[in-house]
């Protein structure tokens, strides 16, 4: 006879809608109603409910949405308009289209974790499972989705997660280390890395494989040429003008993104400088656009299209016997050299 839905592995009696409802003192529909993301319960009520079922371990048996309604995957950006915003998109809207399954997006508005009013909307659809993009869940909106039996996996995570979260990335240290590796090995001895935001963990790791690159080959680096700011043109821009304004200004500049790389080599135009005779210029991302623009950008390639298809597969097909090691997936980084890079001028 199959368990109830509250059933331990063991056979004994797991708690129950009616056992949280009987402890908390309030009507089965009331906790119904809750785990449903309902937004007609009183804030007091909820969370008493909220601390219930995180006591007493309560989960929900994962089950396909009823009716003609496709099954959904919630994918959630802390901000999109860029073409890597794009790419990862494309990728999970491929993947879930094979598996039958649909894609409802949604942004944070440059938040890293979200509000609760998301959290209720995610819970009332009751996607297959959640895939987070640069952001991050507290521990009460994580085991909101448990309790309900939805998966969720961060892709490109902002910063430390725990060991029990599924995460897909990429190696940055390694894309760091072999973008600088490249321009010292031409000859460059001045090289400025323009990073990411300092507070998101893919940035740091890449300056982190900028410095071992140097130690590498036993440069030493020049602290006031490593700068952090966004992953926009706008951001590779600021970087372009205030490193490239220096009297003592670096010959090549490691940007990291293909977006902040063009922002570089604007700035570059602007003052006069010819990539890659003047200042060679490496991207990060490999992004389709970075093959067209003059000249054509040296990058490294972050497999974003695999990325978002591995998240993809692991909500739709959740292991919960894996090791913490296996739910991390890091996939491997290669550089592309193209036109923009060059020995320094003589």
């Amino acid at each position: 006879m199959p368990s109830s839905p509250s059933s331990t592995s063991g056979g004994r009696a797991g708690p129950t809608i009616s056992t949280i409802a009987a402890e908390v003192g309030v009507s089965v529909p009331t906790v119904s109603k809750v785990l449903n993301g309902r937004s007609d319960v009183a804030p007091e009520t909820r969370a008493r409910i909220e601390e219930a079922l995180q006591r007493s371990g309560y989960q929900r048996r994962r089950s396909q949405p009823q009716g003609t309604s496709p099954p959904l995957i919630d994918l959630v950006f802390h901000e999109i308009g860029s073409a890597w915003a794009m790419e990862i998109v494309r990728g999970v809207e491929e993947a879930a289209s094979r598996a039958g399954v649909g894609v409802v997006l949604s942004t944070l508005g440059g938040r890293h974790s979200p509000e609760q009013g998301w959290m209720d909307r995610v819970l009332a659809r009751r996607p297959v499972g959640v895939i987070l993009v640069l952001s991050t869940l507290d521990p009460t909106q994580r085991h909101q989705l448990e309790s309900r039996s939805i998966p969720f996996v961060v892709v490109d995570t902002d910063g430390e997660t725990p060991a029990d979260v599924a995460t897909v990335g990429s190696n940055n240290w390694h894309g760091g280390l072999s973008a600088t590796r490249h321009l010292l090995q031409l000859g460059h001895r001045r090289v400025a890395m323009a990073s990411g935001p300092v507070d998101v963990l893919c940035s740091r790791a890449r300056v982190d494989g900028f410095g071992s690159a140097h130690d590498e080959l036993g440069v030493p680096v020049d602290p006031t040429l490593v700068r952090y700011e966004n992953f926009t043109m706008e951001g590779g821009y600021r970087h372009g003008r205030a490193l490239l304004t220096r009297e003592d200004r670096p010959t090549a500049v490691f940007a990291g993104s293909d977006m902040q790389a063009l922002g570089v080599l604007r700035a570059a135009r602007e003052l006069g400088l010819r990539v890659p005779e003047d200042l060679s210029l490496v991207g990060y991302d490999d992004l389709p656009l970075s093959a067209w623009v003059d000249p054509p950008l040296t990058t490294v390639h972050q497999p974003l299209h695999a990325m978002a298809a591995t998240a993809t597969r692991m909500v739709l097909e959740p292991s919960p016997t894996l090791g913490a090691s296996l739910r991390r997936v890091d996939l491997a980084t290669d550089l592309v050299v193209r036109s923009s890079t060059a020995p320094p001028p003589s």
